[in-house]
């Protein structure tokens, strides 16, 4: 075999063909992967655009083995080991060239067509220079043919729609100069070692050997190997004085935590958790031979381990004030706030800060992150704020007052820190139980709540209290009359209560959403005066509950919320004066499989605004893209719809069904086909609402929710779908199946396959039944990240074995998200659907035996 380091354009360059043999699983990056790829090229793609010269960044081994040279001359190679790679790299320029496009450079977008994607003068598949597995091609080559199929579902489809939307964001700020810089980063700044076999080397065999290799070394295994390396008298002494307590206490992921912090505290903002060796390596090289500053080193990361401690269990922390907000932002959840909060305690600690200063700092550091939720802004680059503020804030500042600053003076980007108006303005409109993860969520009504002062405050700590709707999600007809009496002209109350229902004034904590269910408001009164939580308590003190006093909630609530979590100083407006959820409005067309539409008022609901502004955008902005798909709540292209100048001719409904999208004799797109809120959120990558998914209950609690599932079922559906749905829970039963439930007001069953033991417990679950709304949906969107149906072929099979089934039609360009069916269909099909339910079980079971095999070779 022979090595060498190459870049991706060096690797393509020339008449060639990278075929992944049938061996090798789909294509299988999802966003986290992708983003991870995506911030080290943002990363490049900054420093170049500042002048500098940056190193190329190490991408990872691409192993190939000669093939047969096709009939058209073309030398193929077989891409053992590093397919996931290469495929995406290809999908990322497939973007870009349509981006070029989409803005007229015609010649740099002919150039990356020829140059990278295909061979020019080569037909059939001679023609690409990639050939994926037959399961992910049609995918593929859509994408690059710049098929109108091109995005579609499947992890492909969503690959280039992810890099597609990247780059049209990156654009409407950095202009052409950064999207060339772009160019530049994929092409030539990711290095790749090649490394290729040799004619008649077992391919077979290497694959093998490649994907099972042993644990390697962590970047702070070979850091510790290294420094005892350079301690040959000193080493044993503080190995067991200093680095072995510190590396018991923290243990293996904390310990590579606590080495990658060390160096951004230090001042390195760049720094990366799978570079730490080299980094740290470089930064103690000067006193690489002087064992007495190599053990005062080791000693100083020992001291800020017991720091990282007092982040990671707050309770740790003496000061009552600075215990506080640390416990706050523990359960906030994430690791945005560490860099700041161990520089913060490194300075209390060595006496250059009071405990007051440091707690004031992370205050407004918790502020940051719950405004920007309030109002949407993205949460990348929030990292890369957080690593940046230990260089920036001199020693000799107040810290809470460096931290305002900075985190002021930019106001652009991922630094924006919305003011009062913008908080203010948000919480009134926008839905936030769609943002940020779920714990957030409850975490900020939490601290609402406390600031109510209570003489009698809850113990949250054991309140098992879940986020819960007034107006309910599914209101009932009383709900929609009660609505239909505010309504604005041309606005109706099915309208209106999407504009409502997820914004802060709605929502409250309870441990009784079960009984709130979506009651008549009286009902809910009645429970909610019983709370022992203040905003229960007022809530339960209205006579009504409709769009007036859910403003004036709102408008309660940002009052405190501007006062709990204090913002810029007054006049420090951020200068991107544009509206966030039009950005999110783009981004959300941007991430539409092809093939698929939604409505004006399924995304006003999703930016927290009404349905004729959204139309009204789109018919002013010149050029957003797919805003074609964004139909009537008929499913009709409205009236008003115009190509932008320049761009594209005809009829939308032309577009769309050449995308796949069916339409009926009266013009109206198909149902199955529409994205809803939901979905749209789910493509952004944002949170699952608790409802969408199952939750841990003990024996009593898992007991009572399945009798409540079966009270709603019985009292909400037909006696021919109740008996069909019970049939099919005893047949899972009998197959070894478990169910768990929802803890949302409509308590949802999820028939589950558990395997493993406690200690190494894994789920899977194939569907979610909702006994009041009379709905199935199909979990796609999680199994896609589960074994072994992450693999695409295997959620196609389950979804074609379904829709085999008279009554179910699930669109395929719904293949990432949760399509849905009506319940009814157990009425006659409990049968059928059993049988989908063995296969899926069967599936599972095999996979999971396979893989025990795998990892107990000796034992079978």
């Amino acid at each position: 075999m022979h090595a060498q380091e190459t870049t991706f354009s060096e690797l393509v360059q020339g008449e060639k063909q990278f075929q992944v043999p049938l061996y090798q699983r789909t294509y299988s990056w999802h966003r986290d992967e992708l983003q991870r790829l995506w911030d080290d090229v943002l990363e490049l793609v900054e420093e170049r655009l500042e002048g500098q010269a940056p190193a190329a960044h190490f991408l990872g081994s691409v192993v190939l083995a000669p093939g047969r040279i096709s009939a058209g001359g073309i030398q193929r190679w077989l891409v053992v080991d590093g397919q996931q790679r290469l495929t995406t790299l290809m999908l990322a320029f497939t973007a870009l060239r349509d981006r070029h496009r989409e803005r007229g450079a015609e010649r740099k977008a002919e150039r990356i067509h020829d140059l990278v994607l295909v061979n020019k003068y080569r037909n059939g598949d001679d023609h690409y220079r990639l050939l994926p597995t037959q399961a992910d091609r049609d995918a593929f080559t859509a994408c690059v043919e710049s098929s109108p199929r091109a995005g579609g579902p499947g992890n492909v489809g969503a690959a280039y729609r992810f890099f597609l939307g990247a780059l049209t964001e990156g654009e409407e700020s950095g202009g052409e100069a950064w999207t060339d810089a772009v160019e530049t980063v994929l092409s030539g700044l990711l290095s790749i070692v090649e490394i290729t076999a040799a004619e008649g080397d077992n391919v077979y065999r290497i694959f093998e050997s490649i994907n099972n290799t042993g644990v390697g070394l962590s970047q702070s295994d070979l850091l510790r190997n290294y420094l005892f390396m350079c301690l040959p008298t000193r080493g044993e002494a503080v190995y067991r004085s200093l680095w072995l307590p510190m590396q018991e206490r923290l243990g293996p992921a904390n310990l590579e935590l606590l080495v990658w912090l060390d160096l951004v505290v230090a001042g390195n903002s760049r720094a990366k958790q799978s570079e730490n060796y080299r980094d740290q390596k470089k930064r103690l090289a000067p006193v690489s031979s002087d064992e007495a500053a190599l053990e005062a080193e080791i000693a100083s990361l020992a001291r800020r381990a017991e720091r990282l401690m007092r982040i990671l269990e707050p309770e740790r922390e003496p000061d009552p004030e600075l215990r506080e907000v640390l416990e706050r932002l523990s359960r906030w959840g994430g690791q945005t706030h560490y860099p700041l909060a161990l520089h913060l305690l490194d300075r209390v600690d060595d006496g250059q800060a009071t405990p007051h200063q440091a707690a004031q700092a992370l205050t407004y550091a918790e502020s940051y992150m719950v405004r920007r939720l309030f109002t949407g802004y993205s949460t990348t680059g929030s990292n890369r704020v957080f690593m940046e503020m230990p260089k920036e804030i001199e020693k000799d500042d107040d810290p809470a007052e460096a931290v305002r600053r900075f985190l002021t003076k930019n106001k652009t980007g991922a630094r924006v820190w919305p003011d009062d108006d913008a908080v203010r303005e948000a919480i009134l409109s926008r839905p936030f139980y769609k943002a940020g993860r779920s714990n957030q969520r409850l975490q900020v009504l939490r601290r609402l709540e406390e600031s109510y002062g209570s003489s009698e405050p809850v113990d949250f700590a054991k309140a098992r209290l879940t986020v819960e709707h007034v107006l309910p999600q599914n209101p009932a007809h009383q709900w929609l009359d009660l609505l239909a009496e505010e309504t604005e002209d041309g606005q109706s109350p099915e309208e209106l209560h999407a504009a409502l229902v997820h914004t802060l004034g709605n929502l409250t904590l309870s441990a009784d959403n079960a009984k709130l269910s979506n009651h008549p408001f009286r009902r809910k009164q009645e429970i909610l005066d019983f709370s022992a939580l203040r905003m229960n308590q007022e809530i339960a003190g209205r006579e009504r509950w409709g769009k007036t006093e859910i403003l004036d909630r709102a408008a309660d609530l940002a009052a405190r919320a501007v006062r709990l979590w204090p913002g810029p100083e007054a006049g420090t407006a951020p200068v991107d004066d544009e509206w966030s959820g039009w950005k999110e409005l783009r981004a959300a067309l941007l991430a539409m499989p092809a093939g698929t539409w939604t409505t004006y008022g399924d995304v006003a609901a999703l930016i927290g605004t009404h349905a004729v502004p959204v139309g009204q955008h789109l018919a002013t902005r010149a050029g957003v893209h797919g805003a074609y798909r964004v139909l009537t709540a008929a499913g009709r292209v409205s009236d008003g719809f115009r190509w932008p100048e320049g761009q594209e001719s005809g009829d939308a409904r032309t577009r769309l069904e050449a995308e796949g999208v069916p339409f009926d004799a009266a013009g109206r797109a198909h149902r199955s086909h529409r994205l809803t809120t939901a979905d749209l959120a789910a493509l952004l990558g944002k949170d699952v609402p608790e409802d969408a998914q199952p939750s841990l209950q003990a024996d009593d609690e898992h007991h009572s929710a399945a009798g409540r599932f079966e009270r709603q079922l019985r009292e909400n559906q037909t006696k021919e779908t109740v008996d069909g749905v019970l049939t099919t829970m005893r047949f899972w039963e009998r197959q070894g199946g478990h169910f768990s439930y929802g803890r949302a007001s409509e308590t949802s069953c999820f028939p589950t396959a558990r395997f493993g033991n406690a200690s190494d417990s894994r789920v899977l679950w194939p569907l979610a039944l909702y006994p009041i709304s009379g709905t199935v949906e199909v979990a796609f969107q999680y199994l896609k990240r589960r074994p072994p149906f992450d693999d695409e072929p295997l959620r196609r099979e389950l979804m074609t074995r379904l829709n085999g089934i008279h009554g179910i039609d699930l669109a395929e360009v719904k293949l990432d998200l949760r399509p849905s069916f009506p319940l009814q269909a157990f009425a006659e099909h409990s049968e059928e659907i059993c049988a989908v339910l063995e296969w899926f079980a069967h599936t599972a079971a095999l996979a999971e035996a396979r893989r025990m095999v795998d990892e107990n070779p000796d034992t079978f």
